[in-house]
């Protein structure tokens, strides 16, 4: 099976950044696409950023468009999601995610789950 762990979150004024890191373990022979989402109080789960493991092909959702990128070190085996310019609207418990072929920003799509990690921020 797969493993994914989270870290990175915390607590930012408006306008500051984070970084939040996935590092995945187990059989990850079969992922070939991992994603961001994010997920706040009484709101559904919403696809932020996804990339294609096995090249450069990255998808950003229109409303970090600009502001958020997403990243990989293979050789450690760990996604990254570099957040700038945060908004209080930004503020949600974000996780991450892995998949087989094919990149998608829709939940339902993932079979893997990190336990999510809390980013606040404060204007």
């Amino acid at each position: 099976q797969v493993q994914l762990v989270e870290s990175g979150g915390g607590s930012v004024q408006a306008g500051g950044s984070l970084r939040l890191s996935c590092a995945a373990s187990g059989d990850t022979s079969s992922v070939k696409n991992m994603g961001w989402f994010r997920q706040a109080p009484g709101k559904e789960r919403e696809g932020v950023a996804t990339i294609f493991t096995g090249g450069s092909s990255t998808t950003v959702s229109n409303s970090v468009k600009g502001r958020f990128t997403i990243s990989q070190d293979n050789a450690k085996n760990t996604v990254y999601l570099q957040m700038n310019n945060l908004k209080p609207e930004d503020t949600a418990v974000y996780y991450c995610a892995a998949k087989g072929w094919g990149p998608s920003l829709a939940a339902y799509d993932y079979e893997y789950w990190g336990q999510g990690t809390q980013v606040t921020v404060s204007s």
